[in-house]
């Protein structure tokens, strides 16, 4: 293989250069990665999945199988890109993959000598024993030999994007039916958006000879597109998906190696494309042939054989067996023979066209007919093929395999919304189904191989598409081939070249191949003692795989996929599909259509999830929302946690190093002195109306109508199943006035619940509710000394205990704005809730802290909140996780006698009275050393642990003022009395942890703490 000196579509000025496996190369502007490896003379480029056979570059697109190579470095590297859709680009660094210690050298091949154990579905059969636990043991090593690429590890620098386009007419494929689409819709007055997943438009169109008419018509065409303001040309593009309401969903690359992070450029750019109609213009993909080792390097498909020569100027070999069982190889092989390849045409067919062998005649080229091949020989690279004939075998050297089994039409976008492909039998081939009003298709993907026609296609389905939208201007007729200049075709119709011998010998059309009966596919006998003959060449699916399938009784093709894993690659089967669906159609006697097709899906080529993420990462993903003293905790050396979707302080540097070190400070600090809390995060509501008091009658479970004026009261809400939904704290600020905390995850929820019961259930209450989270700034002041404190902040205020009792208001002002003071406590110490105005919380925030420093008082995080809690067996969020009942948690007497609030009724449900359903104790760690962790399952003292156990814990905390660890756990009520020893076991570390149950509230069962 080598670069040619003339010729092709690449720019020679522009060396650019890169590397791979490490190794410096070079290519040109106007390469991919897999024409720059060829033009330097590399063949193998990677390991097969499964086998770890050499592996070389067999297409040039997207359906590529073999070579997937890892492009970047770092944060950029990014894993299973086929090197045929890779732009060379300046510095570019790429490397092979699935292979270890080297390319040339790969332990792994060692996989091939097992082979007979790897057949398909091995890892159902061979896993599952000796026991029931083996395959916790096999998954370790099954993990590190799966997959092919390893992406990279650190933050991906570079920038993505998401945008949103519009079109009249979307037309998807720039080959000559999509070119000739998008330039009569334009010409129509439609908005056109032309989209390709090349760096260049033209299709297949720049396979042609580059000095041909077929740059002529091409210039042309580009030429007037670009002279329409109304038609956009998006290259470097794919339509990954379509979806309903003509929705198409799109990714372009620019490539990280072009664009500049710092200058706000994306590397790529998802798009969802809103069309009023879609003309699909999607080409075909060429089909392989089945033999033994027709995996080697050096064996491609015959087109590609022929993109490499004349777009990218690089001659695949030099000694080329062309294997056939259609015409459109004989392009390739006129081409090669062209460049200076010593040629031989091997076609399966028993007589190819008089006119096809006297074009070959004038190449020097030896045609042989019945003539297929049974056999590649070589390791890395294919030395030779053995044909099989009808006069026998016989072996020929060659450097160079191109193959051609017929074309299949590019279906997967029109499949996406459940149009399933109609099979033709006289192209042995699916197509399009019928598609919806809009939706148009054009050229090759109908089942017609010839330029002329898809001009003529397309240029039709775009003046349609044009007209559907009401773009009716006028169209003039299609741009010919001929009116670009001489009688040529650009693509398969017929032309005429001069030959070795200076005759003038004419180009064949791509014409239709071997019907699938005759073929032989599903003959495992192909591959004897030879090899082993792939259909999947991506997923190392071969002719006997099938085979096996079919013994095993996976004859559906959706069965067949799944158990041989065929199609189920990067490449999704593009160039597999029909050929696995041949051969099982040919193992159970059945035309090809009754064994019918697998579901297309999206993607059609995989798409980055940077791209889908776009810059939706991170807080610009889930914004995070801050309270009014956020600078100051920041300032102040706060370790911020994210809850929910606030950022509050976890810790504070000034208390320890570390969150072990600081929070046990922080709790020593509040049940010692004092300290302040920031809780604006609480969710706020305000309630009024005349029929306030009964609305939250019916939304908590415990009694709100007869609560005075400036008391507060703990509630609970259920769902409407019983399960415990929120709790919080309502004050009463006047007859009709209410004033709602929630917990900080459930505000939310709880708003939302609140106004769908009125807008739907009670729609006679005359009751407003609002949401003032963000109004007020609060936060509590805890600890023996808060008193003190707060009559230091605030002296014209009495807060003396016969002033402001436990749960109770005392209201005020401060900077002409209110303040509230509500007298409750979530971490068992007395403790004080001061509400004010959002534009003053900082300023107050400050003025706590100057009044409590004399005192002791410090902030305090998230984590000693928690920990505090947990002491005084408060329940939260763990324990209140959308599965508990009152009963459960222990607050069934807080409903009393009542009834009439949501959840009322199923909370009477006998299964929720059930002797196995939890309830929620306390644990205290009995070995000395040890701590209780969250999530632990419980068991008896010597039961085996095994399945979901007794209940678990809930919440854990390492007490300072118990000295112990301790924590809160729901268990089985049988098991749940006091006193009892139980066994805490975390199997994800292998720890059990004797602990005794006791009773959820650690410190001050009477509460004399926080009512002194």
């Amino acid at each position: 293989m080598r670069r040619l000196h003339e010729g092709g579509r690449i720019d020679r000025s522009q060396r650019i250069e890169f590397t791979f496996d490490g190794k410096a190369l070079a290519g040109f502007r106007g390469d991919t990665l897999a024409s720059a490896l060829l033009a330097n003379g590399i063949g193998l480029v990677g390991r097969s999945f499964k086998y770890h056979r050499p592996r070389g570059i067999y297409s040039a697109g997207p359906e590529e199988p073999n070579a997937l190579v890892t492009v970047g470095t770092a944060g950029r590297r990014e894993p299973n890109l086929p090197a045929t859709t890779v732009e060379l680009a300046d510095g570019l660094v790429a490397e092979s993959q699935n292979r270890w210690p080297s390319l040339k050298f790969d332990i792994q091949s060692v996989n091939g000598l097992f082979a007979p154990f790897l057949s398909a579905g091995f890892y159902y059969k061979t896993f599952m024993g000796p026991t029931r636990r083996a395959w916790m043991f096999y998954e370790h090593f099954i993990r590190k030999a799966a997959g092919l690429g390893r992406a990279g590890e650190e933050p991906d620098p570079d920038r993505y994007e998401v945008r949103h386009l519009f079109a009249d007419v979307a037309v998807i494929g720039a080959g000559p039916a999509g070119l000739s689409a998008a330039l009569a819709a334009g010409e129509a007055g439609a908005r056109v958006v032309l989209v390709d997943q090349d760096f260049l438009a033209g299709g297949t169109l720049l396979s042609e000879p580059a000095d041909g008419e077929a740059r002529a018509w091409l210039s042309v065409t580009l030429a007037r597109l670009a002279d329409m303001p109304n038609v956009s040309m998006m290259t470097r593009t794919t339509a990954f998906g379509a979806y309903d309401s003509n929705v198409l969903g799109l990714v372009e690359r620019h490539g990280s190696a072009t664009t500049d992070p710092a200058k706000g450029e994306a590397r790529q750019i998802m798009a969802l494309l809103r069309a009023k109609t879609i003309v699909y213009a999607t080409g075909s993909i060429e089909r392989p042939l089945t033999f033994a080792n027709n995996d080697r390097p050096g064996i491609m498909l015959a087109s590609a054989a022929r993109t490499y020569l004349n777009r990218f100027a690089v001659l695949a070999g030099t000694s080329v067996m062309v294997a056939t069982d259609n015409d459109s190889a004989y392009s390739a092989a006129f081409d090669l023979a062209a460049a200076g390849a010593e040629v031989t045409i091997a076609d399966r067919r028993a007589e190819p066209t008089h006119e096809l062998l006297e074009q070959a005649r004038h190449w020097g080229i030896a045609v042989r007919g019945k003539s297929l091949i049974s056999n590649a020989l070589g390791r890395y690279a294919v030395r030779a093929v053995t044909l099989s004939e009808p006069g026998g075998t016989f072996t020929l050297e060659c450097d160079l395999v191109a193959v051609s089994g017929g074309w299949s039409p590019t279906v997967h976008l029109t499949s996406h919304l459940g149009v399933r492909p109609v099979y033709r039998e006289d192209i042995n081939a699916f197509v399009p189904g019928k598609l919806g009003a809009g939706q148009f298709v054009a050229g090759a993907m109908t089942g017609g191989f010839i330029t002329a026609g898809a001009i003529e296609e397309g240029h039709r389905a775009g003046a349609e598409a044009a007209a559907f939208c009401g773009a009716t201007k006028s169209v003039q007729p299609p741009f010919s081939l001929d009116d670009a200049g001489p009688n040529d075709s650009p693509l398969v119709a017929p032309h005429f070249v001069g030959g070795k011998d200076g005759s003038q010998a004419r180009r064949p059309e791509r014409s239709f191949p071997l019907r699938s009966a005759q073929r032989g596919f599903g003959n495992p006998k192909a591959e004897l003692n030879k090899g082993k003959a792939f259909i999947d060449l991506q997923m190392d699916v071969t002719v006997s795989d099938v085979a096996l399938a079919h013994r095993e009784g996976y004859e559906s093709v959706e069965h067949l996929k799944r158990y041989t894993t065929l199609g189920m690659g990067t490449d999704q089967g593009k160039t597999s599909n029909l050929s696995a669906i041949s051969a099982m159609a040919g193992l159970r006697g059945m035309a090809v259509p009754d064994v019918g097709t697998t579901t297309f899906r999206p993607p059609y080529t995989p798409v980055a999830v940077g791209a889908l993420a776009g810059r939706s990462q991170s807080h610009l993903y889930k914004p995070f929302r801050r309270t009014p003293m956020h600078d100051w905790h920041v300032a102040n050396g706060a370790q911020l946690l994210e809850t929910g979707v606030w950022m509050r302080p976890w810790f504070y540097l000034a208390s320890g190093r570390d969150v072990d070190e600081a929070y046990l400070a922080e709790m020593r600090m509040v049940r010692e002195a004092a300290g302040l809390m920031d809780i604006s995060t609480l969710g706020k509501i305000d309630i009024q109306g005349p029929d306030a008091a009964e609305f939250l009658d019916r939304v908590y479970v415990n009694g709100f109508a007869k609560l005075p004026i400036g008391r507060a009261r703990y509630g609970v809400m259920l769902r409407d199943d019983g399960i415990v939904f929120d709790d919080g704290t309502t004050t009463r600020l006047g007859e009709g006035h209410f004033f709602m905390t929630t917990s900080t995850a459930k505000s939310a929820d709880v708003m939302s619940r609140l106004e769908f019961l009125l807008d739907t259930a009670w729609l006679d209450l005359r009751v407003s509710v609002t949401s003032v989270t963000d109004e007020w700034a609060a936060m509590s002041v805890a600890g023996p000394k808060s008193r003190e404190i707060l009559a230091a902040a605030f002296p014209d205020l009495d807060v003396s205990n016969e002033a402001l009792p436990h749960m109770c208001l005392l209201e005020g002002r401060y900077r002409d704005k209110p303040l509230r003071i509500i007298r409750l406590s979530f971490s068992g110490e007395r403790a004080y809730e001061i509400y004010v105005g959002a534009s003053v919380g900082k300023e107050m925030w400050c003025r706590l802290i100057e009044a409590g420093t004399p005192f002791g008082q410090k902030p305090y995080g998230v984590e000693a909140l928690g920990a505090l809690r947990v002491e005084k067996g408060h329940v939260a969020g763990p324990e209140i996780d959308g599965r508990t009942t009152l009963d459960d948690l222990g607050l069934i007497r807080m409903a009393g006698k009542r009834s009439g609030y949501v959840g009322d009724m199923l909370s009477r449900r006998e299964a929720l009275s059930d002797p196995a359903r939890p309830r929620l104790v306390g644990l205290c760690c009995l070995e000395p050393g040890k701590r209780l962790s969250g999530g632990a399952i419980l068991f008896r003292p010597g039961e085996r642990m095994h399945g979901h156990g007794l209940g678990r814990i809930t919440s854990v905390t390492y007490s300072p003022t118990l000295d112990a660890s301790v924590g809160l756990a729901l268990i089985a009520r049988n098991a749940a009395e006091e006193g009892t020893e139980i066994v805490a076991a975390y199997p994800m570390k292998g720890q059990t942890v004797r602990a005794r149950i006791v009773s959820p509230i650690f410190l001050d069962p009477k509460g004399e703490r926080f009512h002194g």
